[in-house]
């Protein structure tokens, strides 16, 4: 993008430099003159009455779209284990491809991985393309985004798609940024135009109060990263047959600037919200961190994870690594219990996925009530007590 000032129509009424809120315009000679301050925010644009002002877009556009195709996961895994998040991708990645009537390839790095390609064909991948090297045994940010980015000029896919992880949402801007091409973040939802073959990346926007449908038109390949636990996982079958493609380690230069000394595993477990069967969350509503504990009992009671709204973590009653919600995890237990949570879309957007999703809140009107299975409209300090002892029970 540019911006230009055409002095012939600018009567330095000084409207822009009142309008412009980085301070990027100077009056030199009566006549407005943008500094480097200028973020290209366009405000100066809107403010000017004599059109003097111009904001360029020089949009590029690449010319072999047509040279791609395929679908795309990359296979993320953690010491030889594949993640849960590629299963779900393999899964949405499979319809996509049917659509497009293309083939589902997954991408796998580390060392001594070549059997766990087996494990990504089951699961739907036709072809598997793995690059298998001691320097790949642990993830590092600049050798996998060099593999990734000189296998993708190579074979060209259409789409690539990555888990919103810790590792997928390190590895896949480097990619993107390499190949110029966008890239949309956390996508709750994914389909395809099928008239103009263009992926549609839906993600929350607006601190989740719209859900925002983007494209990507003009470069290739189409990039996102997907929530975990948002899709269901592809269902496993042992006669789908797959390619491997082994390509060579010596195709790469594998090198990094940061050289990784030692791995040190955590030495407190935290509860993995992530892979819970049955969740137990609370909102605002429980109060204190004392009163957390009901729910933890509970919890204890019936084998759940212990979740948390936004509002009750920043008010100190648990950490975050607990949180569900938009800036928190996203889970899709077999069984939800909202306890005190009034239900802000924020919170919905990590849990509405859920299988059954049993609200208590003592307000009848409250959002949870209109996505929940099961409502009770209660204290929940008389509820949750009277539920342990039930379990407790059975």
């Amino acid at each position: 993008m540019a911006i230009e000032v055409i002095v012939e129509k600018c009567v330095g009424c000084k409207m822009c430099v009142r309008a412009c809120p980085f301070v990027a315009i100077d009056m030199v000679n009566n006549v407005a003159v943008i500094n480097d301050n200028c973020t290209l925010c366009g405000a100066c644009v809107e403010s000017c009455k004599f059109d003097a002002i111009l904001l360029r877009k020089h949009e590029e556009i690449d010319t072999r779209i047509d040279e791609y195709e395929n679908i795309w996961v990359f296979a993320e895994q953690k010491k030889g284990i594949i993640q849960s998040v590629v299963y779900e991708l393999l899964g949405e990645g499979k319809k996509l491809a049917q659509k497009r009537n293309q083939k589902l390839a997954a991408v796998l790095l580390g060392e001594n991985i070549k059997a766990k390609a087996k494990e990504l064909i089951e699961r739907g991948a036709d072809i598997v393309y793995l690059v298998d090297d001691h320097k790949l045994k642990n993830y590092q940010d600049e050798t996998y985004a060099e593999v990734l980015t000189k296998l993708v000029l190579k074979y060209k896919p259409e789409i690539v798609l990555t888990g919103a992880t810790t590792i997928g949402r390190s590895l896949i801007p480097r990619v993107a940024v390499q190949l110029k091409t966008g890239l949309t973040a956390d996508c709750t939802g994914l389909d395809i135009d099928e008239e103009k073959g263009l992926l549609m990346q839906t993600r929350p926007a607006f601190g989740g109060n719209i859900m925002a449908t983007i494209i990507c038109p003009n470069r290739r390949p189409q990039m996102a990263t997907v929530r975990h636990k948002v899709m269901k996982e592809a269902e496993k079958d042992s006669k789908h047959k797959g390619e491997v493609i082994e390509v060579n380690p010596a195709d790469f230069s594998l090198k990094a600037k940061a050289k990784l000394l030692e791995v040190i595993s955590e030495l407190e477990e935290t509860v993995n919200l992530t892979e819970a069967d049955i969740i137990v969350s609370g909102g605002r509503g429980i109060g204190s961190a004392e009163n957390f504990k009901l729910l933890e009992e509970f919890a204890k009671t019936i084998g759940a994870a212990v979740g948390a709204s936004r509002a009750a973590v920043d008010s100190g009653y648990m950490p975050y690594s607990h949180q569900v919600g938009q800036t928190g995890k996203t889970v899709c237990p077999k069984i939800y219990f909202a306890c005190g949570i009034s239900g802000q879309i924020q919170h919905l957007v990590g849990m509405q996925s859920s299988d059954i999703i049993v609200a208590i809140n003592k307000d009848p009107d409250a959002p949870i009530f209109k996505v929940a299975t099961y409502g009770i409209v209660a204290d929940v300090f008389e509820i949750i007590p009277e539920l342990t002892k039930k379990f407790k029970k059975k």
